[in-house]
Protein backbone atom coordinates (compact mmCIF):
# COMPACT_ATOMS: atom_id res chain seq x y z
CA UNK A 1 0.00 0.00 0.00
CA UNK A 2 1.21 3.44 -0.25
CA UNK A 3 3.18 5.35 2.54
CA UNK A 4 0.96 6.61 4.87
CA UNK A 5 -2.01 4.94 4.90
CA UNK A 6 -1.52 1.89 7.07
CA UNK A 7 -1.61 4.10 10.54
CA UNK A 8 -5.45 4.63 9.88
CA UNK A 9 -6.25 1.61 8.03
CA UNK A 10 -4.73 -0.55 10.31
CA UNK A 11 -5.88 1.46 13.57
CA UNK A 12 -7.75 0.46 16.28
CA UNK A 13 -6.76 -3.10 16.95
CA UNK A 14 -7.02 -4.10 13.15
CA UNK A 15 -3.33 -5.00 13.15
CA UNK A 16 -3.20 -7.26 16.21
CA UNK A 17 -6.01 -9.02 14.56
CA UNK A 18 -4.41 -9.51 11.66
CA UNK A 19 -1.75 -10.71 13.05
CA UNK A 20 -3.68 -13.28 15.25
CA UNK A 21 -4.80 -14.47 11.87
CA UNK A 22 -2.03 -14.98 9.89
CA UNK A 23 2.27 -14.75 10.09
CA UNK A 24 2.48 -10.86 9.37
CA UNK A 25 5.79 -8.47 9.07
CA UNK A 26 4.04 -6.08 11.62
CA UNK A 27 6.91 -3.49 10.67
CA UNK A 28 6.80 -4.00 7.08
CA UNK A 29 4.67 -1.94 4.92
CA UNK A 30 5.23 -1.84 0.80
CA UNK A 31 4.86 0.89 -1.71
CA UNK A 32 7.12 -0.92 -3.89
CA UNK A 33 8.55 -3.97 -4.28
CA UNK A 34 11.57 -3.50 -5.28
CA UNK A 35 12.46 -2.13 -1.88
CA UNK A 36 11.66 -5.99 -0.33
CA UNK A 37 14.52 -8.62 -0.41
CA UNK A 38 13.92 -11.22 -2.61
CA UNK A 39 13.97 -13.71 1.06
CA UNK A 40 10.79 -12.16 1.78
CA UNK A 41 9.10 -11.83 -1.16
CA UNK A 42 9.81 -15.93 -2.19
CA UNK A 43 7.55 -16.42 1.37
CA UNK A 44 5.05 -14.44 0.72
CA UNK A 45 1.56 -16.40 0.27
CA UNK A 46 -0.64 -13.42 0.75
CA UNK A 47 -0.70 -9.83 -0.01
CA UNK A 48 -2.92 -7.40 2.02
CA UNK A 49 -3.10 -4.29 -0.24
CA UNK A 50 -4.67 -1.13 -0.08
CA UNK A 51 -4.78 2.27 -2.14
CA UNK A 52 -1.39 2.87 -3.79
CA UNK A 53 -0.31 -0.65 -3.70
CA UNK A 54 2.36 -1.35 -6.15
CA UNK A 55 1.73 -2.74 -9.68
CA UNK A 56 1.26 -6.64 -9.55
CA UNK A 57 3.29 -7.49 -13.04
CA UNK A 58 4.65 -10.28 -14.06
CA UNK A 59 8.18 -9.59 -12.63
CA UNK A 60 6.81 -8.89 -9.45
CA UNK A 61 4.90 -12.04 -9.78
CA UNK A 62 7.59 -14.43 -10.29
CA UNK A 63 9.45 -13.09 -7.44
CA UNK A 64 6.41 -14.09 -5.33
CA UNK A 65 6.20 -18.34 -6.42
CA UNK A 66 3.97 -18.75 -3.43
CA UNK A 67 1.36 -16.31 -3.68
CA UNK A 68 -2.15 -17.71 -3.66
CA UNK A 69 -4.36 -14.54 -2.85
CA UNK A 70 -4.73 -10.43 -3.37
CA UNK A 71 -6.48 -9.29 -0.83
CA UNK A 72 -7.61 -5.86 -1.34
CA UNK A 73 -8.67 -4.09 1.93
CA UNK A 74 -10.26 -1.19 -0.44
CA UNK A 75 -12.42 -0.77 -4.08
CA UNK A 76 -11.01 -0.88 -7.33
CA UNK A 77 -8.43 -3.50 -7.46
CA UNK A 78 -8.07 -2.25 -11.53
CA UNK A 79 -5.11 -0.13 -10.39
CA UNK A 80 -2.69 -2.94 -9.33
CA UNK A 81 -4.37 -6.52 -10.35
CA UNK A 82 -3.07 -6.96 -14.01
CA UNK A 83 -3.82 -9.97 -16.65
CA UNK A 84 -0.60 -11.96 -15.10
CA UNK A 85 -2.41 -11.91 -11.70
CA UNK A 86 -5.69 -13.81 -13.71
CA UNK A 87 -3.10 -15.55 -15.68
CA UNK A 88 -1.28 -17.06 -12.59
CA UNK A 89 -4.47 -18.41 -11.37
CA UNK A 90 -4.35 -16.39 -8.08
CA UNK A 91 -7.47 -15.45 -5.99
CA UNK A 92 -8.08 -11.87 -5.95
CA UNK A 93 -10.54 -9.93 -2.90
CA UNK A 94 -11.96 -6.72 -2.39
CA UNK A 95 -13.53 -4.46 0.35
CA UNK A 96 -15.69 -2.82 -1.95
CA UNK A 97 -18.54 -4.06 -0.33
CA UNK A 98 -17.21 -2.12 2.69
CA UNK A 99 -16.26 0.61 1.00
CA UNK A 100 -19.71 1.27 -0.92
CA UNK A 101 -21.66 2.03 2.60
CA UNK A 102 -20.05 5.28 3.36
CA UNK A 103 -20.63 6.23 -0.45
CA UNK A 104 -24.36 5.17 -0.15
CA UNK A 105 -24.59 7.12 3.13
CA UNK A 106 -23.28 10.21 1.33
CA UNK A 107 -25.40 9.60 -1.40
CA UNK A 108 -28.40 9.62 0.57
CA UNK A 109 -27.51 12.36 2.75
CA UNK A 110 -27.16 14.74 -0.82
CA UNK A 111 -29.98 13.41 -2.22
CA UNK A 112 -32.79 14.68 1.10
CA UNK A 113 -30.32 17.51 1.61
CA UNK A 114 -30.96 18.80 -2.32
CA UNK A 115 -34.21 18.10 -2.18
CA UNK A 116 -34.75 20.81 0.78
CA UNK A 117 -32.38 23.21 -1.17
CA UNK A 118 -30.15 23.24 1.90
CA UNK A 119 -27.04 25.61 -0.63
CA UNK A 120 -29.75 27.65 -1.34
CA UNK A 121 -31.73 28.58 1.94
CA UNK A 122 -28.19 28.91 3.72
CA UNK A 123 -27.36 31.11 1.10
CA UNK A 124 -30.34 33.14 1.48
CA UNK A 125 -30.21 33.87 5.03
CA UNK A 126 -26.71 34.68 5.15
CA UNK A 127 -27.80 37.20 3.07
CA UNK A 128 -30.51 38.34 4.67
CA UNK A 129 -29.20 38.10 8.43
CA UNK A 130 -32.65 38.03 9.41
CA UNK A 131 -36.14 36.13 8.47
CA UNK A 132 -36.05 34.99 5.52
CA UNK A 133 -39.47 33.91 3.32
CA UNK A 134 -39.60 30.81 2.97
CA UNK A 135 -42.95 30.42 0.76
CA UNK A 136 -41.26 33.15 -1.36
CA UNK A 137 -37.98 31.39 -1.55
CA UNK A 138 -38.63 27.87 -1.86
CA UNK A 139 -41.93 26.94 -3.22
CA UNK A 140 -41.85 23.99 -4.72
CA UNK A 141 -39.05 22.29 -2.87
CA UNK A 142 -39.04 19.63 -0.69
CA UNK A 143 -38.77 15.49 -0.74
CA UNK A 144 -42.44 14.63 -0.99
CA UNK A 145 -42.48 12.12 -4.08
CA UNK A 146 -39.68 13.77 -5.43
CA UNK A 147 -38.36 11.46 -8.55
CA UNK A 148 -35.38 10.53 -7.77
CA UNK A 149 -32.71 8.60 -10.97
CA UNK A 150 -30.32 5.85 -10.08
CA UNK A 151 -27.64 5.37 -12.97
CA UNK A 152 -26.36 2.17 -12.39
CA UNK A 153 -27.10 -1.27 -9.86
CA UNK A 154 -23.56 -1.22 -8.90
CA UNK A 155 -22.96 -2.03 -4.85
CA UNK A 156 -23.20 1.18 -4.02
CA UNK A 157 -26.13 1.95 -6.35
CA UNK A 158 -27.65 -1.41 -5.26
CA UNK A 159 -27.36 -0.12 -1.53
CA UNK A 160 -28.60 3.45 -2.60
CA UNK A 161 -31.66 1.93 -3.71
CA UNK A 162 -32.17 0.10 -0.43
CA UNK A 163 -31.42 3.40 1.62
CA UNK A 164 -34.23 4.88 -0.51
CA UNK A 165 -37.06 2.79 0.70
CA UNK A 166 -37.84 4.18 3.68
CA UNK A 167 -38.71 7.27 1.71
CA UNK A 168 -41.63 8.59 -0.53
CA UNK A 169 -39.51 8.93 -3.56
CA UNK A 170 -40.79 7.47 -6.99
CA UNK A 171 -36.88 5.74 -7.54
CA UNK A 172 -35.99 5.29 -11.21
CA UNK A 173 -33.53 2.63 -12.34
CA UNK A 174 -30.78 2.66 -15.56
CA UNK A 175 -28.70 -0.16 -15.38
CA UNK A 176 -28.45 -2.12 -18.90
CA UNK A 177 -27.40 -5.27 -16.93
CA UNK A 178 -30.70 -5.22 -14.75
CA UNK A 179 -34.11 -6.01 -16.03
CA UNK A 180 -37.52 -4.64 -14.81
CA UNK A 181 -38.20 -7.67 -12.75
CA UNK A 182 -35.01 -7.63 -10.69
CA UNK A 183 -35.28 -3.57 -10.77
CA UNK A 184 -38.54 -3.67 -9.53
CA UNK A 185 -36.79 -6.10 -6.30
CA UNK A 186 -34.63 -3.49 -5.71
CA UNK A 187 -37.68 -0.46 -5.31
CA UNK A 188 -37.11 1.15 -8.72
CA UNK A 189 -38.56 0.95 -11.96
CA UNK A 190 -35.99 0.40 -15.40
CA UNK A 191 -36.36 2.77 -17.94
CA UNK A 192 -33.70 4.34 -20.31
CA UNK A 193 -31.26 6.71 -19.68
CA UNK A 194 -32.15 9.67 -21.39
CA UNK A 195 -35.66 9.34 -20.01
CA UNK A 196 -34.51 9.01 -16.24
CA UNK A 197 -32.49 11.98 -16.77
CA UNK A 198 -35.58 13.92 -18.50
CA UNK A 199 -37.93 12.67 -15.42
CA UNK A 200 -36.06 13.17 -12.59
CA UNK A 201 -35.45 15.84 -9.67
CA UNK A 202 -32.15 14.16 -8.54
CA UNK A 203 -29.92 11.97 -10.78
CA UNK A 204 -27.22 10.09 -8.82
CA UNK A 205 -24.46 8.14 -11.32
CA UNK A 206 -23.26 5.04 -9.59
CA UNK A 207 -22.00 3.36 -13.09
CA UNK A 208 -18.21 2.30 -13.30
CA UNK A 209 -15.63 3.90 -15.04
CA UNK A 210 -15.66 1.85 -18.37
CA UNK A 211 -14.72 2.82 -22.08
CA UNK A 212 -17.96 2.96 -23.19
CA UNK A 213 -19.24 5.28 -19.65
CA UNK A 214 -16.83 7.85 -20.62
CA UNK A 215 -18.96 11.34 -21.16
CA UNK A 216 -22.13 9.37 -20.91
CA UNK A 217 -23.62 12.70 -19.16
CA UNK A 218 -22.20 14.46 -22.49
CA UNK A 219 -23.69 18.30 -23.29
CA UNK A 220 -26.79 16.49 -25.37
CA UNK A 221 -27.65 14.58 -22.09
CA UNK A 222 -27.19 17.40 -19.96
CA UNK A 223 -29.59 19.41 -21.53
CA UNK A 224 -32.03 16.56 -21.12
CA UNK A 225 -32.08 17.87 -17.27
CA UNK A 226 -35.24 19.47 -15.87
CA UNK A 227 -34.88 22.83 -14.72
CA UNK A 228 -33.93 22.97 -11.33
CA UNK A 229 -32.47 19.42 -10.81
CA UNK A 230 -29.62 18.21 -9.39
CA UNK A 231 -26.85 15.89 -10.55
CA UNK A 232 -24.79 13.93 -7.97
CA UNK A 233 -21.66 12.47 -9.03
CA UNK A 234 -19.81 10.24 -6.48
CA UNK A 235 -18.59 7.35 -9.27
CA UNK A 236 -15.93 9.01 -11.21
CA UNK A 237 -14.71 12.45 -12.90
CA UNK A 238 -14.96 10.45 -16.73
CA UNK A 239 -18.35 9.93 -16.61
CA UNK A 240 -19.38 13.56 -17.06
CA UNK A 241 -18.09 15.80 -19.62
CA UNK A 242 -16.68 18.85 -17.43
CA UNK A 243 -16.65 21.23 -20.12
CA UNK A 244 -20.49 20.56 -20.66
CA UNK A 245 -21.59 20.33 -16.92
CA UNK A 246 -19.31 23.68 -16.36
CA UNK A 247 -21.32 25.54 -18.94
CA UNK A 248 -25.07 24.37 -17.33
CA UNK A 249 -24.13 24.96 -14.01
CA UNK A 250 -22.66 28.81 -15.20
CA UNK A 251 -26.50 29.35 -16.20
CA UNK A 252 -27.82 28.34 -12.77
CA UNK A 253 -30.37 26.08 -14.50
CA UNK A 254 -29.54 23.11 -12.56
CA UNK A 255 -27.46 22.11 -9.30
CA UNK A 256 -24.80 19.20 -8.39
CA UNK A 257 -23.13 17.96 -6.20
CA UNK A 258 -19.39 16.97 -6.91
CA UNK A 259 -17.76 14.25 -4.90
CA UNK A 260 -15.81 13.56 -8.23
CA UNK A 261 -14.55 15.45 -11.21
CA UNK A 262 -12.61 15.38 -14.58
CA UNK A 263 -9.15 16.52 -13.66
CA UNK A 264 -9.64 14.71 -10.31
CA UNK A 265 -8.22 18.34 -8.91
CA UNK A 266 -10.11 21.30 -10.79
CA UNK A 267 -7.91 23.98 -12.23
CA UNK A 268 -8.03 27.17 -9.38
CA UNK A 269 -9.68 29.02 -11.65
CA UNK A 270 -12.70 25.86 -12.09
CA UNK A 271 -15.70 27.89 -12.15
CA UNK A 272 -17.55 25.01 -10.06
CA UNK A 273 -14.97 26.36 -6.81
CA UNK A 274 -17.74 29.48 -6.07
CA UNK A 275 -21.20 28.68 -8.28
CA UNK A 276 -24.14 28.99 -5.52
CA UNK A 277 -25.94 26.01 -6.87
CA UNK A 278 -22.61 23.19 -6.58
CA UNK A 279 -21.25 21.75 -3.84
CA UNK A 280 -17.90 20.62 -4.77
CA UNK A 281 -16.17 18.34 -2.14
CA UNK A 282 -12.62 17.04 -2.46
CA UNK A 283 -13.92 12.97 -2.71
CA UNK A 284 -15.20 12.37 1.12
CA UNK A 285 -17.68 9.86 -0.12
CA UNK A 286 -15.53 6.96 0.27
CA UNK A 287 -14.28 5.74 3.25
CA UNK A 288 -12.04 7.66 5.58
CA UNK A 289 -11.30 7.96 9.07
CA UNK A 290 -12.46 5.66 10.90
CA UNK A 291 -14.52 3.67 8.07
CA UNK A 292 -11.13 2.76 7.17
CA UNK A 293 -11.01 -0.01 9.63
CA UNK A 294 -14.21 -1.44 8.44
CA UNK A 295 -12.57 -2.09 5.15
CA UNK A 296 -9.57 -3.63 7.21
CA UNK A 297 -11.90 -6.16 9.23
CA UNK A 298 -13.58 -7.40 5.53
CA UNK A 299 -10.17 -8.28 4.33
CA UNK A 300 -8.88 -10.02 7.34
CA UNK A 301 -12.04 -12.00 7.38
CA UNK A 302 -11.25 -13.32 3.96
CA UNK A 303 -7.20 -13.78 5.32
CA UNK A 304 -9.03 -15.97 7.94
CA UNK A 305 -10.98 -18.05 5.12
CA UNK A 306 -7.60 -18.69 3.61
CA UNK A 307 -5.77 -19.81 6.44
CA UNK A 308 -8.93 -22.42 7.43
CA UNK A 309 -8.98 -23.78 3.62
CA UNK A 310 -12.31 -21.57 3.21
CA UNK A 311 -13.76 -19.96 -0.28
CA UNK A 312 -12.67 -15.69 -0.55
CA UNK A 313 -16.61 -14.03 0.32
CA UNK A 314 -15.86 -11.21 -1.80
CA UNK A 315 -13.88 -13.01 -4.86
CA UNK A 316 -13.74 -10.87 -7.81
CA UNK A 317 -12.38 -12.14 -11.54
CA UNK A 318 -11.40 -10.86 -14.68
CA UNK A 319 -15.08 -10.94 -16.20
CA UNK A 320 -16.38 -9.16 -13.53
CA UNK A 321 -13.84 -6.24 -13.50
CA UNK A 322 -15.04 -5.65 -17.34
CA UNK A 323 -18.56 -4.01 -16.15
CA UNK A 324 -17.57 -3.03 -12.75
CA UNK A 325 -15.40 -0.35 -11.37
Amino acid sequence: MGAGIHAQLLAEGALDRLAQVAAVDTGRFVPDFADVEPAALAETEVLFTHWGAPLLTADALRAMPRLRAVIHAAGSVKHHVTEAVWERGIAVSTAAGANALPVAEFTLATILATGKRILDSARAYREARGQVHLLEYFTGHGNHRRTVGIVGASRIGRRVLELLRPFDFEVLLYDPYVDASEAEGLGARSVELDELVRRSSVVSIHAPQLPETRHMFDRRRLALLRDGATLVNTARGSLVDTAALTEELSSGRIHAVLDVTEPEVLPADSPLYTLPNVLLTPHIAGSLGNELVRMTHWATDEVERIAQGLPLAHGVGPDELSHSA
